[in-house]
């Protein structure tokens, strides 16, 4: 808006005065200028357009054209908008942004206790709703439909603009979504067999199937550090698995699936490389993976539901509470994983990835308390080593990425 105005006011210059006097004798100046035939055109930008008078900083007050009144031109004065709220306008807009900008980490702080509150309440809410309702596919198809709607709202409202998406850019985004859908299908089939706390013991393996899949399927070549940190890794979760006292073969091997699917959507996601924002990404592949997810709970769990499924689940916790349990689960799925996305931007990778390993702890720990979950001291011994391993491998890992960054930089300036 100033820059239009700017131009306006300084379109049809006729002369440009000598801004020598103090400041209120200027505005006396401007006041009485009605009668003018000359526009003022301010004289070098200090800060947002000000000028520098007498060692004061002084913001331009530029003159707009109103009407033309009986052959001559009426002018009025328009300071711009944050001077004119200095002034004696509402600043509380300033003092926020400012009070932000001031404490930034109060921001980034809000951003990790949001993702790590949502995915611990996700969490227990999952597992609850499995005590009782126990069709993981059809809990996976929720937990995306009602994600899917979030997006569409927020796609009418602007909030993001929704980016379009051509034909292309699908095409690179559907192997992205499928591993994406499977994934989430076999953690949920995990979720409801046996303790959340040992699904994400299992899940702290994914590390090794990263890794294991760049070196031998993608060619690159892993450092011998990042593989030594991952033998603790591969113990703990040895050692936690053989004790586990709610220990199945369901429930481990739709968690080591689920492992493998998100390494292969790992794999896939940076061949599709794309400049949308990841809040589009996101929404996107979620619509993908729901229509993914739908067939196989209609074949798998269909008929259950129909039959007794649905009316079991009713008569246990009633209508309300069924259908609010489904609804909330989904928009805490949506918004944590959200969240995760949002503070990544936010943070270095370094951080991000010991935040990631903090938040399994999180969850471990709070799934232990809330269900009563009994485990023994080997298990309890075999999910901290494994923890740990997961924390040096990010680490390690995040330093040789940051590392690869910093000599990309070095290159490009030096060419």
């Amino acid at each position: 808006m100033e820059s239009r105005v700017l131009l306006r006011a300084t379109a049809n210059v006729v002369g440009i005065p000598k801004l020598r006097r103090p400041i209120g004798a200027i505005h006396r100046q401007f006041s009485t200028a009605s009668s003018s035939s000359f526009s003022v055109k301010p004289i070098g930008g200090i800060g947002e357009g000000a000028n520098l008078i007498s060692g004061r900083q002084l913001r331009p007050i530029l003159l707009l054209d109103s009407s033309a009144i009986n052959g001559g031109e009426k002018r009025e004065i328009l300071k711009p908008v944050k001077a004119a709220a200095a002034e004696g306008g509402d600043t509380a807009g300033d003092a926020k942004v400012g009070f932000l900008a001031k404490y930034p980490w109060l921001v980034t702080g809000f951003f990790f206790f949001m993702w790590y509150f949502l995915n611990v309440i996700f969490n227990i809410l999952n597992k609850k709703i499995y005590n009782y309702f126990p069709y993981p596919y059809f809990v996976s198809v929720i937990h995306l439909f009602v994600g899917v709607v979030y997006c569409l709202i927020s796609w009418s409202v602007g909030l993001p603009k929704r980016a379009p998406i051509d034909s292309n850019l699908l095409k690179v985004l559907i192997p992205v979504a499928v591993c994406h859908a499977l994934g989430h299908v076999t953690s949920n089939v995990s979720f409801a067999a046996v303790a959340v706390s040992f699904t994400h013991t299992i899940k702290a393996l994914e590390p090794f199937f990263n890794a294991a899949a760049s070196q031998f399927i993608m060619g690159q070549s892993i450092p011998i550090t990042l593989w030594l940190s991952l033998a603790p890794v591969v113990l703990g979760v040895a050692m936690a698995s053989l004790t586990e006292l709610s220990f199945n073969w369901l429930g481990f091997i739709s968690a080591m699936i689920s492992n493998i699917s998100f390494t292969y959507r790992s794999i896939f996601s940076k061949k599709a490389m794309t400049d949308m924002d990841s809040t589009n990404v996101y929404a996107y592949i979620s619509i993908i993976a729901l229509f993914v997810c739908i067939p196989p709970a209609i074949i798998v769990e269909g008929p259950k539901l129909l039959n007794h499924g649905f009316a079991d689940a009713i008569a246990k916790v009633g209508m309300t509470k069924f259908i609010s349990d489904l609804f909330w689960v989904g928009m805490f799925y949506h918004l944590y994983n959200q969240l995760a996305t949002n503070t990544l931007e936010r943070v270095a990778p370094l951080t991000h990835a010991v935040g990631n390993v903090l938040k399994r702890v999180f969850v471990i720990g709070f799934s232990i308390v809330i269900f009563g979950n009994k485990i023994s001291t080997q298990t309890g011994i075999g999910t901290g080593i494994a923890i740990a391993g997961v924390a040096m491998y990010s680490i390690i890992k995040a330093k040789i990425e940051e590392e690869k960054r910093v000599t990309r930089k070095e290159s490009i300036e030096s060419s």
